[in-house]
């Protein structure tokens, strides 16, 4: 399998599917930390966050199965052992140390500037060279930067709320 999209591609395919790898691993954990964190988290945000977290959750399993579905079709094969992935992720998981809505959003809005920083590399690395890769990586790389907005959005909204109370009081 793969015969034709690895003709087609005008790049390494080795460093190509090494890159896509890293991405994919990354894609695993950012589903784990927005999972566990919805599972974890408290605070006056809870719900909103919660189901905010579980949406971002879905997105990011379903780019690691986009990213699986083309390191196939170059011919290679996703990571399968998952003591790898945090070997191979430069986006790494961040452990809760925190289960409050503000420092979840907080880490979650870090590792989504890690992952638009990814795909924008991929991006520009396939411009041009990798049509389909490219398809993938911009499709993706739109859903980071509303997962980005979003978490932006949560901490304008809990510094409101934070401020309105001491307002209050």
């Amino acid at each position: 399998m793969g015969d034709m999209a690895k003709k087609i591609v005008k790049l390494d395919v080795s460093d190509l599917i090494r890159v896509l790898n890293e991405a994919y691993a990354e894609e695993w954990l950012a589903y784990y930390q927005y999972w566990i964190g919805a599972k974890l988290v408290t605070g006056q945000f809870k719900k909103g966050v919660e189901e905010e977290f579980l949406e971002h959750a879905k997105e990011e399993l379903e780019h690691a199965d986009m990213l699986a579905n083309r390191i196939l079709q170059l011919g290679a094969t996703p990571v399968i052992n998952f003591d790898e992935l945090s070997k191979l992720a430069k986006c790494k998981y961040e452990s809760p140390v925190n289960e409050d809505s503000l420092s979840l959003v907080t880490q979650n809005l870090d590792s989504e500037r890690c992952a638009i920083g990814r795909y924008q590399g991929i991006c520009e690395i396939c411009f041009g060279k990798d049509h389909e890769t490219f398809r993938i990586a911009e499709y993706i790389l739109k859903q980071e930067l509303e997962h980005e907005q979003e978490m932006e959005d949560f901490l304008r909204d809990i510094s409101t709320a934070k401020q309105y109370y001491q307002k209050q009081f």
